[in-house]
């Protein structure tokens, strides 16, 4: 099973967990892998502002680096990616770096399109996140079913299935693959998942096993 929504303490302001002890919870639950995905500093961050670019980069993945330090020593698997904000729309970045982004101090000015050109160009992928959420933060739900090449149809942090089943029926609609995570922040009480028929060698991996449907969607981990 693999985790792929996540926010750490060290990076996302909603956060009560750090990168350390999300990676040992999980291994504790039984995952193979989590995706760290930290609010970035469009969202929900815990970064402040009026730093270097590049200094800020790297203190946004401290969550990912103290995760994946861990992970290394207790036998998980840690990838990284983001999410992504724009007026409380929110997308799942998977397949890019630190080192993409300390290179691109532009993305915060992107639009949507361009953040879904950009990210593809350099072999990313997006994933529109709990697209019907209903909270105070969202001012209304927005679809781009053009802008994304998947839709998290789960979502732990919805706590209405009546938004997840939205969810699943625009993905149908659209031929978008379906994503199921936890959107964890060291509090929930129930887990969901993405299964594997082999273990994954890199967020890469992923992506390939998901353009090939070859994968299943856990929500009872």
């Amino acid at each position: 099973m693999y985790e792929t929504h996540l926010h750490t303490s060290e990076a996302s302001a909603c956060s009560i967990i750090t990168g350390a002890e999300q990676a040992r919870t999980y291994k504790e639950a039984g995952y193979s892998g989590i995706i760290v995905t930290d609010h970035f500093f469009n969202g929900n961050t815990a970064i402040p502002k009026g730093l270097p670019w590049e200094k800020r980069v790297e203190m946004f993945g401290k969550g990912y680096e103290n995760a994946k330090k861990e992970g290394d020593k207790i036998g998980l698997s840690v990838f990284f990616g983001w999410e992504s904000c724009y007026d409380g729309t929110e997308f799942l970045i998977y397949g890019l770096d630190l080192d993409w982004m300390k290179s691109h101090p532009e993305m915060l000015d992107w639009t949507i399109e361009e953040q879904y050109n950009n990210v593809h160009a350099a072999g990313g992928y997006v994933v529109h996140a709990h697209p019907f959420r209903e909270r105070p933060y969202i001012k209304e739900i927005r679809l781009f079913p053009n802008f994304v090449d998947g839709v998290e149809v789960y979502n732990v942090g919805n706590r209405n299935m009546e938004f997840d089943k939205k969810a699943v029926a625009y993905a149908k609609k659209h031929n978008l693959p379906g994503f199921a995570g936890t959107d964890s922040h060291g509090f929930e009480h129930e887990r969901y998942a993405m299964g594997f028929d082999k273990p994954l060698g890199s967020i890469e991996d992923l992506l390939i096993n998901v353009k090939s449907s070859n994968y299943k969607l856990i929500m009872d981990a």
